[in-house]
This record gives C-alpha cells, structure tokens and sequence, in this order.
C-alpha cells in the first residue's frame, strides 16, 4: 500500500463532499484521484459508489454498534466506519487488512485518538455480523432508498416497484454501442469473442452489446479508432426513434457529454450536427467524444429556455431533447442520485421541462420530428409532460412508439437490460 495516502480516508472524504456538500461524485472523485494510481483508482471507486449504494444498510448497522453517532467534527470518522463495514460486507478485501486500512484512515484524517474508537467499532461488527445482517432484512431501510422517492416508485408502479428498487441498488451492466461506420455490430461481437470477451446483444437497439464482465475499455477492440463507444442501451434507444437523415439539419439539445450527438452522426454521417448544452465545462467532453470518433458538429453553449440568444433563426429537420430530469432512472450508475434529489425538485424539474419543450417547439419545421427523452422513471416528467404539451399545441401529433395501451416508451432498469428511459415521438403538422 502506498504510504502517501490513504483510500479509506479518501473515500470518506468524498462520501462527507456528497452527503453534507450535495456534490456529486462524479464531481468530487476526478479532483480527489489526481494523485492515485491506476489500480486504487478502481478500488476508491468501489468503495464510494459502494458505500452509497447500500448508505441506509450502513446507517443502521452504526446505530446498533454506538450509543451515539458521531457529528460535527467528528463526521469524517462516521464515513469512515461506513467505508470500514462495507468492505466486510461487499468486497473480497481480507477483513484484516480492511479493519486494518480503516484504522489508519483515521491517522490520515489527522484524529489519531479516535483508532481505539474505530476499531472496537469494526471487531465488534464482525462478532454480530450474522445477526445484525440477519435482523437489518427486517427493516424498512433493506430497500436502500429515502422514504420519498419509495413512495414515488411504489404510486407510480404498485406492480413493480420493488423489480425498479432492486434494480436500482445492483452494479450496473456495461454496454457498447457499436460504431455501424466500421463495422456491424455481427462483425464486432466476432472481434470481442477473438479477444476473449463474451458480449449479448439486445433485442430491440441494433448498435447495443452488453460485456457479461465489464472491462477497462483500454482491452476493447478498437475504442481509440471509433470501433466503440460505452453506452447503456437505454440511451441508445433515442437515435432509432430520431431516424436521422444525411443533408437534413438537427438539434441535440442537452447534448452534453455526446453519447447521442455521435449516435446520430454514427446513423446519417453526412447530416449537419448542432449539439447545445447549458453547462460549458461539460461541453468538454463533447468536444473529445467527437475527437475519439473523428467526427464533426458544431457545439454550442446555449439555455434551451431562450433559444434566440444562441440559435440564429435556424429552423431544425429533427430536434432531440434529452431533457434534465431528476435521473431516477440510472441510480444504479449515479447511486449519489437517491442522496442528493430531494422530493421538491420534482416539481421544479418538471417546470424546467416545460419551459424547454415550449421554447424549442417553433424552432422545428412543419414535418419535422422531435423526440421527447429522459432518464427519470417518473410520470409527472414522462406521460403527464408530454400529455399535457399535446393538450397546449394543437400541431403536435404523438406518433405511436409504444404499446396498445400507451403510445409512448418507458424502459424501466433491469438487471441485465438497459437503464430507466422514457421517449415520446412528435411530428410537426
């Protein structure tokens, strides 16, 4: 172990950023790996993706083991008891050298005097261990979401809630989308079992394979040349539904961080691109996903709100709207996401919404498409958005992409399938 840091009090330190900061990890953890390597990256990751996804679990086994919680400025050390129980309970890491790692987290968080604390802590959870794991599947917080957004879940599907729950609290599958400009995605899943990987593909999205073990993309067949991009298959879904055209102008809008901005140049590579985002430094990624894949649009950074201060009159031939939603759909990948929502931005999202969609409309032509997209699970983003939109403009025609019983798409997250997404197709009359 390298003595220069200590992945335990990191993790700590990221779990503290998240749950007193309300940042995201995905934030937090590039600015707290800088100095790490490689092999304890995956590890760091590990832990806090890990330690969030189970956080209630964690919570009420600290309340078993202390008289008193600690707080204040003694909070570090509660996330570091929370880091300590998951490697017990979730990782291969010798309990030892987990107790032991944990321990010195402690030194490295500068509270030295608290060792004994942790310690007696972690030893006396490996005596209780059978019974505390036994007595927590008793409790409401096995189900390792807040009250709130249970409630949402259970409202929203009496029948399934508790399939969406489960999913949400598994690692999430990796997926690929198969650049169809090099090869078919036939051709690809030959390169992969030739190099000793195994890989499905999914029955409905005809560029989407999922690995049966994830793997550093660095062994993919050809990801530096553009052979590949990693995506969930869910998102996948939006660019067949699009059916992009070559020569026709189209908007992604939300575009950031370009999965489906090069989807669609991967599907009409001759089409003009416009992808628009409201946040620059994610415009970045953009920018280098486009570079990966050698491809070109033209990136702007814009409020879907007010498209005139950016848009120059452009009138679009298809338009894609991957709204900002509250991401109930991908917790699997973003576990932080169930920590940092709070059941009030639900309303506020769905207004943003609102103000976007009714904006962006005009600036499609007669004829044109437009898909509705998010990765929320949520119908007051999803049916009820898109219902009510229908009801305020008299030449918006909802095109059937779903089922007998309602004419949208709503993916719900699955094991072995794609993540929670939402579509509804619109044409311009």
């Amino acid at each position: 172990m390298n003595n220069k840091y200590n992945l335990r009090a990191i993790a700590a330190k990221a779990i503290g950023q998240v749950l007193d900061k309300g940042q995201s990890l995905s934030t937090v953890l590039p600015e707290l790996q800088k100095n790490i390597s490689d092999k304890d990256k995956s590890l760091l990751q590990e832990l806090c993706f890990g330690t969030l996804r189970v956080l209630p679990e964690l919570e009420w086994y600290l309340q078993q083991l202390m008289e008193k919680v600690l707080t204040g400025k003694q909070r570090p050390l509660h996330y570091l008891l929370m880091v300590g129980l998951y490697q017990l309970l979730y990782t291969r890491i010798p309990p030892h050298a987990a107790v032991a790692e944990t321990v010195n987290g402690a030194i490295a968080l500068k509270r030295p005097q608290m060792k004994g604390l942790i310690n007696g802590v972690m030893r006396q959870f490996q005596r209780q261990q059978q019974e505390l794991t036994a007595q927590v599947q008793t409790q409401s917080s096995r189900f390792l979401h807040p009250g709130w957004l249970l409630k949402r879940i259970q409202d929203a599907y009496p029948e399934q809630w508790q399939q969406i729950v489960d999913a949400n609290n598994q690692k999430p599958p990796m997926w690929l989308r198969v650049n169809r400009q090099h090869h078919s995605r036939d051709e690809y899943l030959e390169l992969l079992q030739l190099a000793g990987i195994e890989a499905v593909i999914h029955q409905d999205y005809p560029d989407a394979l999922r690995l049966v073990t994830p793997c550093a993309v660095t062994a993919l067949p050809g990801f530096d040349a553009g052979w590949i991009t990693v995506q969930d298959a869910s998102a996948q879904g939006c660019t067949p539904l699009l059916e992009p055209q070559n020569g026709e102008i189209i908007l992604d809008l939300c575009a950031a961080p370009g999965g489906k901005t090069t989807h669609i140049l991967e599907a009409a590579p001759e089409a003009q691109v416009i992808a628009v985002d409201v946040d620059e430094s994610r415009l970045k990624r953009v920018a280098e996903n486009l570079a990966r894949l050698k491809q070109q649009a033209t990136v702007l950074c814009g409020d879907g709100r007010t498209p005139e201060t950016w848009n120059n009159g452009q009138i679009y031939d298809r338009i894609l709207l991957d709204a900002p939603c509250s991401a109930t759909g991908v917790i699997r990948r973003h576990p932080d996401i169930k920590w940092l929502r709070r059941n009030s931005d639900i309303d506020e999202l769905v207004a943003l919404q609102k103000q976007i969609i009714d904006a962006i409309w005009p600036q499609l032509k007669s004829g044109g498409t437009m898909v509705y997209a998010t990765c929320s699970i949520l119908p007051e983003e999803n049916t009820l958005q898109i219902n009510d939109f229908i009801h305020r403009h008299s030449d918006a025609h909802l095109v059937n992409i779903g089922t007998d019983e309602s004419p949208y798409r709503q993916n719900l997250p699955s094991q072995d399938g794609g993540d929670g997404f939402f579509y509804a197709k619109l044409i311009k009359a």
